[in-house]
């Protein structure tokens, strides 16, 4: 990877969330909670439908930065706040910013955006390989 520049935006990342993308991540992190897979109990809830679970999110998250940084990245520590519910149906947008760089490591700040607003709020640092 080049040089990392504070205030660099990452490429923005756009998931398209069909029912099939929310229910299967949900049973791939074995999550069985029937609101991330059942639109009838979802809505009894007062949902609007079934939506991503945690740790879905959590994985895109991670994956959203790197596939910036390339495979070689250590990830060092995540923060991630949840906003709105990213409901089937919706589509989800990620959107970054490096807002450090210093010694090999690097800190971005990232957005996962629905219609309803930020669906998640995170801070991730990771550690960058040595420029050969």
């Amino acid at each position: 990877m080049s040089e990392v520049v504070v205030g660099s935006a990452l490429p923005t990342l756009v998931i398209d969330l069909t029912p099939t993308f929310v229910i299967s991540t949900a049973l791939a992190t074995r999550d069985f909670t029937p609101v991330h897979h059942d639109t009838a109990v979802a809505r009894a809830q007062g949902s609007a439908d079934i939506f991503l679970n945690i740790l879905t999110t959590m994985g895109l998250v991670e994956r959203y930065v790197t596939d910036w940084t390339g495979p070689e990245a250590e990830l060092r520590g995540i923060k991630v706040r949840l906003g709105v519910p990213a409901y089937a149906g919706d589509t989800l947008t990620f959107s970054g910013t490096v807002a450090e760089a210093s010694g090999g490591e690097v800190t971005v700040e990232v957005t996962g955006a629905v219609s309803l607003g930020a669906h998640a709020t995170a801070t991730v640092r990771l550690a960058l390989p040595e420029a050969a």
